[in-house]
């Protein structure tokens, strides 16, 4: 693939037609440099993932959640952590998270200079044991510590919920068991609760009932985010559906980066330049450059040798080389 020139033409915008109900602003939790390329089998160098942030960040996004700090063991892929923070140093977005997976973690993202973490639970027992190794009552109480040690040095706390609409070992999740989660995750002290529907399976009406559910347990759309896969092609539509419920930060991956290395059904994230172009279109500002966004994704997909599965990606690239 031919990376796309610095200094092309800018790609047409959608037209822009306004819905009644929407946010005027959409933050978009961008996660391509964690979950994107968690997924990827070769080993990405740590320079290219510190481009790809800079790139990121120069495009427009104000956060972006940069690495996990795992053991390297479970995900090769993310080993390099303490490196990658060192090489951004100061070249870093407003909102820069890490995941942490226990106090062992936080603990080096900590030293490491991390400003903001993430903890991820699981809504199912299956899930639970193949990604944490530990029941979800098990894995609550191992965040409990992680959560208000980091709370105390002044650091927020994202507390992800996967799994949130199918599993798949179980089939459907009743929405009343992922609502449990998450309240618990915001007894906690999570200061924002991230729903991701985690193999794709989710539909509007489920993302509905969710967060009316959550609504009445006392969790405010305030304090929520929303994380699709778009594995049956539902993601923008189940999108659309949060935001009109009054959701206002979006997670998304640049190109379309990702999966899920123990579910493997799950196919790559909401792609960041798909979302940009139907809130683009609605009149909803991201401050999001969607010109630096695609040449952004392509030169990675340079990098990875393969090509993007963004549509709006594949729309948009022609133009970047008109004259």
């Amino acid at each position: 693939m031919v990376e796309a020139p610095e200094n092309g033409p800018s790609v047409r915008g959608a037209a822009r037609t306004r819905l009644p109900g929407l946010p005027d602003r959409v933050e978009i939790y961008e996660v391509g440099p964690r979950d994107g390329l968690q997924n990827e089998s070769a080993v990405v160098p740590v320079a290219v993932k510190a481009e790809f942030v800079r790139r990121l960040v120069a495009a427009g996004l104000r956060t972006v959640e940069l690495t996990s700090f795992v053991p390297r063991r479970w995900i090769p892929q993310l080993g390099d952590a303490e490196e990658l923070l060192g090489l951004l140093g100061d070249d870093q977005p407003p909102r820069a998270p890490v995941l942490v997976p226990n106090e062992k973690g936080l603990e080096r993202a900590v030293a490491a200079g991390a400003r903001e973490v993430a903890v991820f639970a699981s809504a199912t027992e299956s899930f639970a044991q193949r990604n944490l190794n530990r029941s979800v009552a098990e894995s609550l109480e191992v965040f409990a510590p992680v959560v208000a040690q980091a709370r105390s040095a002044g650091l927020p706390v994202r507390g992800y919920v996967s799994m949130c609409f199918g599993d798949p070992w179980e089939g459907a999740v009743p929405l009343e068991q992922v609502t449990e989660v998450a309240l618990r995750l915001a007894e906690l002290g999570c200061t924002e609760i991230s729903l991701g529907d985690t193999i794709g399976v989710g539909t509007p009406g489920q993302v509905a009932a969710l967060l009316d559910l959550l609504g009445r347990g006392g969790l405010g759309v305030d304090r929520l985010a929303v994380h699709f896969h778009d594995t049956y092609g539902q993601a923008l539509a189940n999108t659309l559906t949060a935001l009109q419920h009054g959701v206002t930060t979006v997670d998304a991956s640049a190109g379309g980066l990702g999966g899920c290395p123990y579910a493997g059904s799950a196919t790559g994230n909401l792609p960041t330049e798909d979302l940009v172009w139907q809130l683009s279109g609605l009149g909803i500002d991201t401050g999001v450059d969607l010109t630096a966004l695609a040449r952004t994704s392509l030169w990675l997909a340079g990098e990875l040798g393969r090509p993007s599965p963004s549509r709006a990606l594949a729309a948009l690239a022609p133009s970047l080389w008109e004259n």
